[in-house]
């Protein structure tokens, strides 16, 4: 119930706000940028939408369903764009495409043309903004209706051959219908990602939610008005929310109620059909990470003697608030998960789902939610002591370690609770029973027996927050203290200087552990997958 309260109270400051007077400054936003906030963020929705379910569903069909040249491997790479945020791949492919890029200038160099005489697209607009997120988050998608796929009764499939179905029939009639609560549970985590973005839209000049609430708090200081904005932003959240707890419902029926009868008969594909899906599913992986990352290497070791070796510093600064974060995220995570053990009930239930409601929240609206009450605090504890002893105490916890580790554990706190849970649910009660019978206490079962048994998915737990934190952006950017640097601002403080190649130290470390949970998906995947030869 305290860790309920605690991670709801952002959220409870946000839904409040709406009701806070802000003066002038909600209006004139009214009637100037919230219909750009508002249509920018719609026109993601639905282009990302597009984007990330024909890229991942695609992929995950053939991967499954098709033999081809490179399947086995494109089982894996088609993961790895999860290692690159999008605000980072917005920087490289900005960099890349840009009038003065690489590109364009060898372009002009062969083809002999001056800059007014070629049109080239601009990659710094909503559509660019579509691209990018697109292969950013089609990962969410591939995964979700990769496991659907695989998941499926293989009597349906052989049944549609018999019929005479084709690949795209068995496709269309039988296998998308049963696997849409998968793709629709992918879609809602993709669109929470690209709600929640703000380096990417802010770098592209795309007005939307989380740029507003940014430029609402520190360019016009309303923190009333910027609160609001993240309660508009909430509202197209909760709606996301409920759409994805919906499917994730239906998943779990339909696991209930499906099987696997023996091994998948794979569609084997031929000449050009084989190599034409090769291509479909080499696209995304070369365009979401390999040319990345050729790009960074490249700017990496062409800028040596620019090199900024703070990145050290700031390498330093982002794995400390990333290990202390994950600790207590893991730590959080085992009570609740021991909580709902040894009670079942429904109010252990709804705490546990209170807790976990960071995730769906984006960062520049927890932030808000942090700052406005850890503000009042500080506020009111300086007001009593100055007016009582006579002294100020200054801030407490607005602008500290602490406000910027409340805000990670409010909006990870999910990620560690889902791992620690699946590993707890591993172990059979009857080794409680056991336990209990030999005189064990509650807190020593969980030291004794189960924390060694869930060794592994601590770990896990653990690292995947870390890596989350490594990456975030909107929130450290709003909740840091004053010159205290991540790796993730000095990237976004660099880029917005247009010196992309002096952070490329820093870009390429935050790739170097984005790959982290790419390996652990992938063996999470693979271990899934022992299941096809049943």
């Amino acid at each position: 119930m305290v860790i309920a309260l605690l991670i709801s109270i952002p959220i409870l400051t946000v839904v409040f706000s709406i009701f806070t007077p802000s003066g002038d400054i909600w209006q004139h936003l009214a009637s100037t940028v919230l219909g750009d906030y508002i249509r920018n963020s719609l026109w993601l929705i639905v282009g990302v939408s597009v984007g990330v379910i024909g890229i991942g569903v695609s992929s995950a069909w053939f991967i499954t369903m098709c033999e081809f040249p490179g399947r086995r491997i494109f089982e894996w790479a088609s993961i790895l764009p999860f290692a690159i945020p999008a605000y980072l791949m917005a920087y490289i492919y900005t960099d890349f495409l840009d009038i003065a890029g690489p590109l364009q200038t060898a372009l002009r160099s062969t083809l002999g043309l001056g800059i007014d005489e070629y049109w080239f697209p601009n990659i710094r607009s909503v559509e660019g903004a579509i691209i990018i997120m697109s292969l950013a988050f089609y990962p969410y998608i591939y995964m979700l209706a990769r496991s659907s796929f695989l998941e499926q009764s293989t009597s349906l499939l052989e049944a549609s051959r018999i019929m005479g179905y084709s690949t795209w029939q068995s496709f269309y009639k039988v296998a998308l219908p049963v696997a849409r609560p998968g793709i629709a549970a992918g879609l809602a985590l993709a669109l929470m990602e690209t709600l929640n973005d703000f380096g990417t839209v802010q770098y592209f000049g795309v007005q939307t939610f989380t740029t507003g609430i940014y430029r609402t708090w520190f360019g016009l200081g309303d923190r009333p008005a910027a609160a609001q904005l993240a309660a508009f932003l909430l509202a197209f959240i909760v709606v996301l929310i409920f759409l994805e707890r919906y499917t994730r419902n239906k998943i779990s029926n339909e696991k209930a109620n499906s099987s696997r009868f023996k091994r998948l008969n794979r569609f084997k594909l031929k000449g050009v059909k084989a190599w034409l899906v090769f291509v479909i599913c080499f696209i995304p992986v070369l365009l979401g990470f390999i040319l990345p990352v050729i790009l960074l290497l490249n700017m990496f070791f062409s800028n040596l003697n620019y090199l900024d070796l703070k990145f050290i510093e700031l390498a330093f600064n982002s794995f400390t608030v990333s290990a202390i974060t994950g600790l207590l995220a893991v730590g959080l995570a085992l009570v609740m998960a021991y909580s709902a053990r040894l009670n079942s009930g429904y109010w252990v239930k709804l705490f546990n789902r209170i807790s976990s409601l960071g995730y769906a929240i984006p960062g520049s609206v927890i932030a808000v939610g942090v700052l406005i009450p850890f503000g009042f605090f500080d506020n009111t504890v300086d007001s009593f002591f100055r007016d009582t002893f006579g002294f100020s105490t200054g801030l407490l916890l607005s602008g500290t370690i602490f406000a910027m580790v409340f805000a990670y554990l409010v909006r990870f706190l999910s990620v560690s609770f889902g791992g620690v849970e699946a590993s707890m649910e591993k172990i059979t009660p009857n080794m409680d029973e056991a336990a209990r019978g030999m005189g064990y206490s509650f807190s020593k079962v969980l030291r004794k027996i189960h924390i060694p048994m869930m060794s592994g998915g601590l770990l896990t737990a653990g690292l995947l927050v870390f890596v989350d934190v490594m990456k975030e952006l909107p929130a450290t950017l709003i909740v840091r203290p004053f010159n205290f640097d991540t790796l993730a601002v000095q990237v976004y403080r660099y880029a917005s200087d247009e010196r992309l190649a002096e952070s490329a130290g820093a870009a390429l470390m935050i790739v170097l552990v984005g790959i982290i949970p790419v390996i652990i998906i992938s063996r999470t995947i693979a271990r899934s997958r022992k299941s096809e030869t049943q």
